[in-house]
């Protein structure tokens, strides 16, 4: 016979989802705040760069919008990695558990309607213009006011670079089309 303060299996489940939504909400509003903070900085950097006006201040604006552009990523794919854990294995568990066809439907309902894919690509357009696309902008506009030095320019085409890379990661993770998609 159980003892009363036994664990069953479900309690288990029940416990990490919660654990795991939690994670995910937390994940979700930092996400969503780097945007906010990128357009700040930018802002910043832009007016410090027009008050100096000296073009070569826009280079801090690839590296600062790399790093972010990249956080932004990563908890973006930790937000869908928990949304699929959630859909293909503690779900199932549990509904089996419960002898339920399905448990956590709103889990796979949200991501069922006819605009979803078209969400997906307006975000990218965003995220790439927010983290890829300004920095490129900056980038240029330094280049055009021809006062770079050696050292700078050469510095200038290796953020260009990483720019470039961190945009085709921003495309290669865009669900509905990345390698996890499901």
């Amino acid at each position: 016979m159980p003892d009363q303060h036994d664990v069953t299996v479900g309690q288990l489940l029940l416990a990490e989802y919660q654990t795991l939504k939690d994670e995910q909400k937390t994940r979700i509003g930092f996400r969503d705040n780097l945007l906010y903070v990128t357009l700040t900085v930018v802002a910043a950097v832009i007016a410090a760069t027009a008050q100096a006006k000296r073009p070569d201040m826009l280079l801090a604006l690839p590296p600062v919008c790399v790093v972010l552009g990249w956080t932004y990523l990563v908890n973006d794919e930790k937000i869908s990695a928990i949304g699929r854990h959630i859909r293909h294995d503690v779900g199932p568990k549990l509904a089996q558990l419960a002898r339920s066809e399905h448990a956590f439907t709103w889990e796979t309902v949200h991501r069922s309607d006819a605009r979803r894919r078209q969400r997906k690509v307006i975000q990218c357009g965003i995220d790439l213009l927010a983290f890829c696309v300004v920095p490129l902008a900056g980038l240029t506009v330094y280049w055009a006011a021809g006062e770079n030095g050696a050292g700078l320019l050469v510095l200038s085409l290796v953020e260009a670079l990483t720019v470039i890379g961190l945009a085709s990661q921003v495309v290669v993770y865009t669900r509905p089309f990345g390698p996890t998609a499901p």
